[in-house]
């Protein structure tokens, strides 16, 4: 990548983000920039490909932390390649698969939920999935400890 340093909204203009989502990424890690003497951020170009990387996750559900421990397994935190992502974007789709299959699921059983109208909370496979709140106690509502 070229030597030149980017504006924080020529970046945010580029990546379609918002300047206040720059600052939120900088304070998450995501992404690094420095000062100019003016004390204004300037970013390297390879932070326009560390953006496309977080909003691409992002979009299938991957969270900014899991994101974070992805580039900080990066050797010298730098900037994911196209063979990082290929490895990166495997294990993310192992994780896709599994919400979809769990999505799936909620999804077949969410008819069944409906007709019975909640009148069955130790059975619910949403609200209560294999009766994990018997412990609480029985009842329909577990109400809030601190209520009268």
């Amino acid at each position: 990548m070229s030597n030149i340093e980017w504006t924080v909204g020529k970046v945010a203009k580029r990546c379609g983000v918002k300047i206040s989502t720059l600052h939120f990424y900088e304070q998450k890690g995501l992404i690094q920039s420095s000062r100019n003497n003016g004390n204004q951020r300037r970013y390297k170009g390879e932070v326009l490909r560390r953006i496309a990387v977080i909003k691409a996750a992002q979009k299938i559900g991957i969270s900014l932390a899991a994101i974070n421990l992805a580039f900080a397994a990066l050797p010298n935190n730098r900037t994911p390649s196209k063979q990082d992502w290929q490895l990166l974007s495997t294990s993310w789709r192992d994780d896709l698969n599994r919400r979809i299959a769990y999505m799936e699921k909620l999804r077949d059983s969410l008819t069944g939920c409906i007709g019975c109208g909640c009148l069955s909370m130790d059975k619910c496979p949403i609200y209560n999935p294999e009766d994990k709140l018997s412990v609480e106690g029985c009842g329909a509502v577990i109400l809030d400890r601190e209520s009268p």
